[in-house]
């Protein structure tokens, strides 16, 4: 039986699916593996531990896997995997609809002044109904635009429609018509953004994203236009937007990600037009079963050498 090193602590029902076919081991750190002794046959981890070459070239020889509970990997060096001949596994497209879900919620709290309405019944200083308290904006028959439309990004896509909204999109390239379901490829950046009511980051970091969403490029976007992030917070320069939001020169944004959280900049706080969740957008039961699942049964695989 492999013995799984879990450096994240999982939800209880989420543990119990890797204890069915494995020896199951809750470590505190990376430090705590190291210590071990050499008997782990895999390390679990997630976006909150980084495992950068040199963390790699210290696992033990007997790691024969390195699993994260993500679907993102830019915390993890993967080619100094690959040169350690250690396999690989993530979580593709098992929380795409709960992600999805969550673009909308955020997108919707934007339009519709959330964090003003919340703020104003949990204070106890609601008034009453007047025809000027807090109007927002419909989504409907507004355009939404779509960075990175991958299978998060057409589940986001699918949802706007439902809604109402038309639907564009910038990928690196043009997806097949069958997946593009009716929305508009964007070769430039920054036609979108001209474009757009809402905008919705979905795509990967790397080093061509990486605050790509700058003075600049929030500049293209219009006057009074919404900013959605579910994809990761380095997407975003926080100067950028924090001044745009603080103007008034886009209508809101609906964050989930935050660059350097969980220490994200905290003047988003006073800001009456931004509303902000911690990273929930995987945290449903569904979601965080699927994700559990998925790694499991790639185990199970590994491990009878398939």
């Amino acid at each position: 039986m492999w013995k799984i090193c879990s450096c994240c602590s999982l939800p209880d029902f989420v543990s119990a699916l890797f204890r069915e076919e494995f020896d199951f081991i809750q470590c505190a750190s990376l430090a705590d593996v190291f210590g071990r002794g050499g008997d782990a046959d895999v390390l679990l981890i997630s976006v909150e531990t980084r495992l950068d070459a040199e963390a790699i070239d210290r696992l033990p020889e007997t790691v024969k896997v390195v699993a994260t509970y993500s679907v993102g990997t830019d915390h993890i060096d993967l080619e100094a995997l690959a040169r350690r001949d250690i396999a690989f596994l993530s979580t593709p497209d098992v929380l795409s609809a709960s992600v999805a879900e969550t673009a909308v919620f955020l997108a919707l709290g934007a339009a519709r002044r959330a964090t003003e309405s919340i703020e104003l019944i949990r204070s106890g200083n609601w008034s009453g109904w007047t025809p000027r308290q807090l109007i927002g904006t419909e989504l409907a028959s507004k355009a939404a635009g779509i960075i990175g439309m991958g299978r998060i990004g057409r589940e986001i896509a699918a949802r706007l429609r439902g809604l109402g909204m038309t639907v564009a999109y910038h990928n690196r390239r043009p997806l097949e018509a069958s997946l593009e379901a009716g929305a508009q490829f964007h070769a430039e950046l920054d036609t979108l953004l001209q474009q757009a009511d809402l905008v919705v980051l979905c795509c990967p970091s790397n080093e061509s994203t990486r605050y790509m969403i700058n003075g600049d490029r929030i500049g293209q976007m219009k006057s009074g236009a919404l900013l959605v992030n579910v994809a990761r917070g380095n997407i975003i320069e926080d100067n950028a937007l924090i001044e745009a939001l603080q103007a008034g020169r886009i209508g809101g944004a609906g964050l989930d990600v935050f660059d350097r959280e969980p220490d994200f900049d905290r003047r988003y706080l006073q800001l009456p037009n931004a509303f902000i969740l911690p990273h929930i957008g995987s945290s449903t039961i569904e979601a965080r079963t699927r994700m559990g699942a998925i790694l499991r049964d790639g185990l199970v695989e590994l491990s009878r050498g398939r």
